[in-house]
């Protein structure tokens, strides 16, 4: 194992109002002890519309989740209608920015070239990228998940420091398994997130690749979040549907407990 602390982030994607997000948050709190994040950090993803509900509860209550957001612009301002910027961000004590989630590139049409402008973005504000990278099925079946992999690695870091990558943290979510029920299984999640490591080594060099976070997502549950984490080369999990209940994310941030 590894002395990298593993990072759970939940990503709500576009659920929950902010009552509804007030309320989770809360359940959650009742369910995860300090000790529980001394092993983990926890961050959370809410959509923009919930943050600042979600910031004031966790100052007031001074409860140990990091914030998160799912996405922003590039530029700090401007007129991008729709859009938020990471100085906006910033504002609203936000820790981790997710970049180049699949559901951004498949659907949205985000390019490699537009996502590292979003990885810079976040740097500038002091805020820290995961940066989301995976395969399909067709190009996994056609023995391109590793290539496609790096290439996204490298294009999305691209003329960053060592240093900066250093801190960073990468999600490896091969898209098949996303919403879908199919989970990679470990030695897979394993064998890609190495490539991950050994791509950051190639790239930034082995304090780089040594310190960075990888997380795995891809219908991560509690039930198989305890497998996934004990791979050495998965410091995480960015966990989709399972973190929209407290009960089954309290249980994958407290994956140590499991059976």
């Amino acid at each position: 194992m590894s002395d990298r602390k593993p990072l759970i982030s939940g990503n709500w994607k576009m659920n929950l109002n902010h009552f509804e997000a007030l309320k989770l948050v809360q359940e959650l709190s009742y369910q995860v002890s300090v000790d529980d994040v001394e092993e983990v950090d926890v961050s959370l993803h809410p959509p923009f519309t919930d943050i600042r509900t979600v910031q004031t509860v966790l100052e007031a209550d001074r409860l140990p989740f990091h914030l998160g957001a799912q996405h922003c612009h590039h530029e700090d301002s401007g007129a991008f209608t729709g859009e938020v910027s990471p100085a906006m961000l910033a504002k609203l004590n936000i820790s981790y920015v997710l970049a180049g989630h699949s559901e951004r590139r498949e659907i949205f049409g985000e390019s490699d070239a537009l996502i590292n402008l979003k990885v810079k973005a976040i740097l500038k504000y002091e805020m820290t990228p995961i940066l989301c990278c995976g395969e399909t099925l067709e190009e996994r079946d056609a023995g391109q998940a590793e290539a496609k992999v790096s290439g996204q690695i490298v294009a999305g870091l691209d003329g960053l420091t060592s240093e900066q990558v250093t801190n960073m943290v990468v999600a490896y979510e091969p898209i098949w398994a996303i919403g879908t029920g199919i989970t990679a299984s470990a030695e897979d999640a394993q064998g890609m997130c190495a490539v991950v490591r050994s791509t950051i080594a190639e790239t930034f060099g082995a304090d780089a690749a040594a310190g960075i976070r990888i997380q795995y997502g891809g219908s991560v549950k509690p039930n198989n979040a305890k497998e996934l984490m004990s791979q050495p080369d998965i410091d995480g999990a960015l966990v989709g549907g399972a973190c929209l209940e407290a009960d089954s994310f309290a249980r994958i941030i407290q994956y140590r407990l499991a059976e």
